[in-house]
């Protein structure tokens, strides 16, 4: 039943509020500096944003978090945006592929390119440019000597000796204040800390402390050499930001031009799922792109922003922020630049999405399944004939097509000969091999295949690695656990084609391995039968000719044979 406004209860207070189903999936997340007027926002006769009547016919119920301050309302909803990932909220393309800079906390820090940083950690990123992330880490080593090994050496290691580590595993020496500039090189403190070193410079000169002067000369020389780089990420100093949007659909595409005393330095380009007005997509990714790096002094965006997102920039920054909508000035030119290049982006982005029909039928069954992405597919299927021959195999799809490198054929090795413990197996030995999860693992079968499969994952502890989904035959349905199943039609063809390419696969290498068989012995290939029972069947019938002549009847009257085991022997030799 549709949620409505006699149903929930609407405090006038800060907080964060999430859009569910009956399920309990979320479908939407909002944050309210007064929840009760926001929410009366959705059900309003003309609402503000498309999208609007939608969420409203599919949601059961709204939940509450009420938060002290609107401030705490805007980290808590990118918090539940990134942990629940719903269907109606703006969200960046893929965020978790993006890589991060971090500084460990232990006694002598180290810094760490990576997707996942740890978590007590300092951190900065995502970055959409990776080859710009490792750029900085490596003008970092360079000039400032921060280590990156995962333990301290007591004899030193090759970093130190070629000059790419200060060497505190020996001696500690300034290495605390090496990492306190390099934190502050990172959060943006380029210009403040040049000052800074050359006062300390001028002192150790004015005592005649030449050896120290030079220190801190060559200090500065280094963090001129970092910050003088033309790498595009918002690591270093940047007096403006200037952030441009362009939309096509749900498709959206931020850039983010950093500019240094009116000359621009850097861009960074964003993707983006997009969902209702830019407005809203603005402001989520202002939240998202500033918490793990510090704002600027000047914010230039297309649309205003709120008070409460002023403020936290204020708080991220430590000092003032001036956000801006400039109309006219010598900003407007630097906000319209930064425009048409997302314009041109997401062109981009939609033609190359238009361009390829196998990633178009990755995409819709990726909304099929609520999925933000369904373009690395693995699918399973088994085969087998009366317990002769079984086998199994997994193919791939990569954007929708088939990576013909990445298919695999399995023969059973255990005693099992029904469909469900020979998958069980076949999926077990590719769980142990595998190094690159996919979006989706698809199997051939029902809900009790889904249910077997989905308690291996558990018993792996991978189960949060990828989507689990069977496929059954009749009338195409999708079962997902704790998930409405689903009837696929036109839109849900890249999984049916995943499904019908493993039963091509599968029955190919089946019928090979059938073939190999009988061009053997066809008596070795039959379960249950062993040397000493094909030597009563030799003697019985004197010898192959008779077997081969002989009837299901004829072969059950030979000790040791039953009717199922004699039926095989039939069925293997004709």
């Amino acid at each position: 039943m549709p949620v409505t406004l006699d149903n929930v209860d609407l405090p006038a207070k800060p907080g964060v509020y999430l859009f569910r189903t009956s399920n309990q999936r979320v479908l939407y997340v909002g944050k309210a500096t007064k929840l009760s007027q926001r929410i009366r926002s959705y059900f309003s006769a003309k609402p503000d944003r498309v999208m609007i009547p939608e969420l409203v016919k599919k949601s059961d119920d709204i939940e509450f978090i009420v938060t002290n301050s609107p401030q705490e309302a805007l980290i808590l909803e990118r918090q539940l945006i990134r942990e629940h990932r719903p269907r109606y909220n703006s969200m960046l393309k893929d965020d978790k592929s993006y890589p991060f800079l971090a500084l460990t906390k232990e006694e002598f820090p180290r810094i760490l390119y990576t997707r996942n940083p740890p978590v007590n950690s300092w951190r900065w990123g995502p970055f959409p440019n990776a080859g710009a992330a490792k750029q900085v880490v490596q003008l970092l080593r360079r000039y400032f000597g921060i280590r990156d090994c995962k333990e301290l050496l007591p004899q030193g290691c090759l970093s130190m000796h070629i000059g790419l580590c200060a060497g505190p595993c020996i001696e500690a020496g300034d290495y605390s204040t090496r990492v306190k500039n390099a934190r502050r090189i990172l959060d943006g403190d380029a210009k403040d800390l040049i000052e800074e070193l050359a006062t300390e410079m001028d002192i150790f000169s004015k005592r005649q402390e030449y050896e120290l002067a030079a220190s801190v000369r060559d200090m500065i020389k280094a963090v001129r050499t970092v910050t003088n780089q033309q790498v595009i990420s918002s690591t270093v100093y940047r007096d403006c930001d200037a952030i441009g949007i362009g939309v096509e659909g749900d498709l959206a595409a931020i850039v983010v031009l950093h500019a240094d005393e009116g000359v621009i330095k850097g861009q960074e380009a964003w993707p983006l799922i997009h969902r209702g007005d830019e407005g809203d997509t603005i402001s989520g990714f202002v939240v998202e792109h500033y918490s793990n790096r510090r704002p600027p002094r000047l914010l230039l965006t297309p649309i205003p922003l709120s008070d409460t997102i002023q403020n936290w920039l204020e708080e991220r920054r430590g000092s003032s922020v001036e956000t801006r909508t400039p109309s006219r000035g010598d900003f407007v030119t630097l906000t319209n630049l930064a425009r048409q290049n997302a314009k041109m982006q997401v062109t981009r982005m939609a033609n190359k999405s238009s361009g390829s029909l196998e990633q178009r039928a990755a995409d819709d069954g990726a909304a099929i399944l609520s999925m933000e992405s369904l373009d690395h597919i693995v699918c399973f299927d088994m085969a087998q004939f009366l317990g002769d021959s079984r086998v199994g195999a997994s193919i791939c799809l990569r954007n929708g097509r088939p990576a013909k490198k990445e298919y695999r054929t399995y023969t059973v090795k255990g005693d099992a000969l029904d469909d469900l413990r020979m998958m069980r197996e076949v999926v077990e030995r590719w769980i142990k091999r595998v190094e690159d999860w996919p979006d989706l693992l698809l199997i051939d079968g029902g809900q009790t295949h889904l249910a077997m499969i989905a308690k291996l994952l558990d018993k792996h502890g991978i189960r949060d690695r990828m989507e689990l989904a069977s496929l059954a035959k009749r009338e195409e349905t999708i079962h997902r656990e704790g998930k409405e199943d689903i009837v696929l039609d036109r839109r849900g063809r890249v999984l049916v084609h995943a499904r019908d390419e493993a039963h091509r696969f599968v029955n190919k290498f089946h019928r090979k391995s059938r073939a190999k068989k009988r061009l053997s012995d066809p008596l070795e290939g039959v379960v249950g039968l062993g040397a000493k029972k094909i030597q009563s069947l030799l003697r019985h019938f004197g010898g192959r000719q008779g077997i081969t002549h002989a009837t299901v009847d004829d072969l059950k009257t030979v000790p040791g044979i039953g009717p199922s085991l004699a039926q095989r022997i039939y069925d293997s030799l004709h």
